[in-house]
């Protein structure tokens, strides 16, 4: 057993309310500099609908991920080192601007400098890589809250085969949204990929960076991530992505991300794995059990004979505290609510989901039956306008069981809550018909409300960079939860930031991550992952 460390997140959709608000934050801190007018590494998309960019979900066109080939052995599915040795001055699987959208702004001159008289001067787009006319054809956010309705939604990936089930008119249309972010998998794809070795996952977080000393832009980590969460800059040549915020994650603060976001639905937290079994997980024959197979990688923070040999391997104590007292742990894991993005990639994703449950709801009560009743509700989440197959065509590679379980388990929560705040009666065995006790759905409902606790202080050693006593993300020191960037989340303090020497497979074989002597990182500097 190999104790690993990982930070991870887990987002509530039931709260996304769609502002972007997080795409406009991280903007501003990592992405507003030139050569990256196109880039955002936070994003929103409306579901059913392209995303961002467009189509990234088509591996039959993109090759991104990995596959298995016919002995059952891991293998990129862009190819073996010859076929991308071929391609490696011109490599076909990349996305193009248009596939993004040519970021535009206004040619405001055109108004400010206007004669007097002029009639009605109009500022017109411009591209803002080339300075020229364009006429506006697609955006990161182009398909928002369905714009383009049956033009735009029906080609969604994740929508093959359901075409006779989910209906995009108006009166009947579904929808949610869905932020994206790296995924900071456990077998990330882009790492193998890299001919330079660039990309690595850190030692002692998991968190997927660039160095860009080492980056000679070829840009086959864009190609090779699935989620299309690596981007190119043009005027550097280098290749730049989601940090998790790693420098705010050093000094014990949220990702920018989670602490602007209005709906308060993401969670930040560790988890503790072993990393000899990563290569056999991914490696599952079925798709439908990745879920599962990964589930299995994670260790049980509580279990004593994990937290001695994670504590001999040289795991921090507080680290360790922090991984018993994770939120994402406890919904994963635990309570089993939150979803991984495309398992079927193979990479082992460390950003998971909550499905939405509000519109279940929405549907029962349109119908005119009681919303607490939890039969009725059980019956609507089998009729949804938007189907469980759509949802577990995006969270359980095509298997609707773990999606009805988790919807069956929210609307549990719903009820059981209402029943104590209205003074009703629990129906009787509401909570075993989830495989759960009340006091679990109680807990549930704990992690899954807004927290209000105020900030602590921060002790002197946190001011510092040393170590700190301060509470692990997700609890407060009262041990109620604490979602990030609302209250006492103090993330326990990364360990000297080092870098793993990359472990090399053969031909496209997967490596596992974070094998052989660590070496010290350059220094890092603001916008880049590691310069």
């Amino acid at each position: 057993m190999r104790v690993k460390a990982q930070m991870a997140m887990v987002m509530n959709l039931d709260k996304c309310i769609g502002c972007h608000t997080c795409s406009v934050t991280c903007k501003q801190t990592w992405t507003n500099r030139p050569g990256l007018e196109y880039v955002y590494f936070n994003n929103v998309e409306t579901k059913p609908g392209l995303g961002y960019p467009r189509r990234y979900e088509d591996q039959d066109q993109w090759k991104g991920g990995w596959t298995l080939d016919r002995k059952g052995r891991l293998q990129l599915r862009s190819g073996g080192r010859l076929r991308r040795l071929l391609s490696i001055f011109y490599n076909p699987d990349l996305p193009t601007i248009d596939d993004y959208g040519d970021p535009w702004t206004y040619d405001y001159q055109t108004v400010l400098n206007a004669p007097l008289g002029t009639p009605n001067p109009s500022a017109h787009s411009i591209s803002a890589l080339t300075g020229r006319d364009m006429e506006m054809k697609w955006g990161s956010n182009w398909d928002d809250d369905l714009a383009g309705g049956p033009g735009h939604a029906a080609a969604d990936p994740d929508l093959a085969g359901l075409n006779d089930q989910v209906k995009l008119a108006f009166e009947q249309v579904f929808m949610f949204y869905l932020p994206r972010i790296c995924e900071h998998c456990l077998n990330p794809s882009c790492v193998a990929s890299c001919p330079s070795g660039a990309m690595y996952k850190r030692e002692e977080d998991g968190i997927v960076l660039v160095d860009q000393d080492r980056c000679r832009g070829w840009r086959f980590c864009v190609s090779g991530c699935p989620y299309k969460k690596v981007y190119f800059n043009h005027r550097t040549g280098k290749a730049e992505k989601c940090t998790l915020c790693f420098p705010r994650i050093e000094a014990g603060q949220p990702t920018i991300c989670s602490e602007t976001c209005v709906g308060r639905l993401r969670y930040l937290g560790l988890f503790l794995y072993d990393a000899d079994k990563v290569l056999a997980a991914a490696a599952t024959p079925d798709p439908r059990d990745l879920y599962h197979a990964q589930l299995s990688v994670f260790l049980d923070p509580e279990d004593p004979g994990v937290k001695s040999e994670a504590a001999r391997q040289g795991i921090p104590a507080d680290w360790l505290d922090a991984a018993r007292r994770s939120p994402v742990y406890a919904l994963a894991v635990r309570h089993r609510v939150a979803l991984p993005l495309h398992p079927e990639y193979r990479t082992l994703p460390m950003v998971w989901y909550i499905p939405p449950l509000s519109p279940v709801a929405d549907v029962v009560h349109a119908a005119g039956y009681d919303d607490a009743d939890p039969d009725q509700v059980f019956a609507a989440i089998e009729a949804l306008r938007v189907p469980c197959e759509y949802l577990a065509n995006l969270f359980t590679a095509g298997d609707p069981g773990p999606v009805r379980r988790v919807l069956r388990t929210l609307a549990a929560v719903r009820t059981l809550m209402r029943a104590g705040q209205l003074g009703l009666g629990v129906p009787d065995g509401l909570a075993e018909s989830v495989g759960a006790s009340e006091v679990d759905l109680a807990d549930l409902y704990r992690l899954l409300a807004i927290a209000t606790t105020p900030q602590p202080p921060r002790s002197s050693a946190t001011a510092t960079g040393g170590s700190t006593s301060t509470c692990p993300p997700g609890l407060s020191h009262d041990r109620r939860p604490v979602q990030a960037g609302l209250g006492a989340a103090a993330i326990p303090h990364s360990r000297a930031v080092r870098r793993p020497r990359r472990a090399r497979g053969r031909g496209g074989t997967a490596a596992a991550p974070m094998r052989g002597p660590a070496r010290p990182v350059p220094r890092l500097a603001a916008g880049n992952a590691a310069i």
